[in-house]
């Protein structure tokens, strides 16, 4: 692990440092309760409440808090792995594709296990130049540890050119 990726872990892993990043630049997921649980190099856990301002009519999370949770267990580990590197990489979400198997109607839990093909699609794009499409997964489950929800989510990165 390099130092950079040791550096971002630990901003990441800090509740105080990390609700106030989502506070700023992720106004929604805050407010919706999404928190990182936590963060290393092979995965990230996020949690999302079911609460007031994540309901959906029907007594549940609504879909897109929870698609919020899933997209950010994938994020967070894409982010470390471009934080501070050189060449920048930059990253991009693709494609979104949700199943959901069971009402979330307490917290769910969601787990990417990604991080290392994560490592390697940013290692490749800056090797090749060229962009790079990895399928991340993440997991949701509630805390019976039955799967409320999965998703798949296409990255895509590439080494920004040097000028």
């Amino acid at each position: 692990m390099t130092p950079q990726q040791e550096e971002f872990l630990v901003l990441a892993n800090n509740r105080f440092k990390m609700g106030f990043f989502m506070l700023t630049k992720l106004p929604s997921a805050w407010f919706a309760g999404v928190r990182v649980k936590k963060v290393e190099p092979e995965y990230a856990e996020i949690t999302v409440p079911f609460k007031w301002f994540s309901q959906n009519p029907f007594r549940s999370t609504y879909f897109a808090c929870l698609s919020m949770a899933a997209e950010m267990s994938t994020g967070l580990l894409a982010l470390m792995n471009i934080h501070k590197i050189d060449p920048p990489v930059s990253m991009l979400v693709l494609k979104v594709h949700g199943n959901y198997h069971k009402k979330a109607t307490g917290r769910t839990t969601f787990r990417c296990d990604d991080g290392m093909a994560i490592r390697q699609a940013v290692a490749k794009a800056i090797e090749t130049g060229e962009g790079f499409m990895l399928e991340t997964i993440s997991r949701g489950y509630n805390d019976k540890q039955e799967l409320v929800a999965d998703f798949s989510i296409v990255w895509t990165f590439k080494a920004k050119k040097q000028q």
